[in-house]
């Protein structure tokens, strides 16, 4: 069955094309499957690939299903706790800026692992693949248009999808780009959240100081 033109504009209107392109780059580059594949290596050493698999399966499942919950119900804990969305977009803008310049300096810290706990859920879901600054943006990127919900949905399911593909080839990866490669992509992906930290924070800082 072929879409025409206008069945296609029908499907694209419920999207905003640049809230799904920012969610997909945000998710993405706070999840930096790249920059943790050599952590999922070492927590899945001496596992089966089935199991390696398997682990990396879980881990994104949660992720996923951990970053819709605080896609959708972020609203809700805000309007609780009478946090603004100014006051948000700045706050989530310095957490950003601060993740990106670790990542620029390549100082990202290597989270504790509990021998006794699933890995898959911690800390490969939480808090590497879904961390706190990413929590953070999903729900300021859901503000961002009327349309947003259906288009951070999308953003951080392909980012996720993206992210998923990246760590089950960790091993050929790490073979292939070798340590000062996972530097470089690192800092590029950094500076790129610097960026969108830059912007997300301007925003704010408009809406509580200035009046339109």
């Amino acid at each position: 069955m072929v879409l025409n033109v206008s069945e296609i504009s029908e499907h694209l209107k419920f999207l905003d094309i640049s809230v799904l392109i920012k969610t997909f780059v945000a998710v993405f580059v706070l999840a930096d499957a790249l920059g943790n594949a050599p952590i999922f290596l070492i927590l899945t050493k001496g596992m089966e690939p089935e199991q390696k698999n398997s682990v990396v399966d879980r881990a994104s499942i949660v992720a996923t299903g951990v970053l819709l919950v605080f896609a959708f119900g972020g609203q809700v804990i805000l309007k609780y706790l009478d946090i603004s969305m100014g006051s948000l977009r700045v706050a989530g803008g310095l957490l950003l800026l601060l993740i990106a310049l670790k990542m620029l300096e390549g100082h990202l810290d290597t989270p504790n692992v509990n021998q006794e706990r699933d890995i898959a859920i911690t800390p490969l879901a939480l808090p590497l693949l879904a961390g706190p600054g990413t929590l953070t943006a999903v729900m300021l990127l859901m503000s961002e248009s009327p349309n947003a919900h259906i288009s951070v949905a999308v953003g951080i399911f392909a980012a996720m999808v993206v992210t998923w593909f990246i760590v089950r080839q960790a091993a050929r990866i790490d073979h292939l780009i070798g340590a000062e490669g996972e530097v470089i992509i690192t800092q590029l992906l950094g500076f790129l959240l610097a960026a969108l930290a830059v912007e997300i924070a301007s925003t704010g800082v408009r809406e509580l100081f200035l009046i339109s």
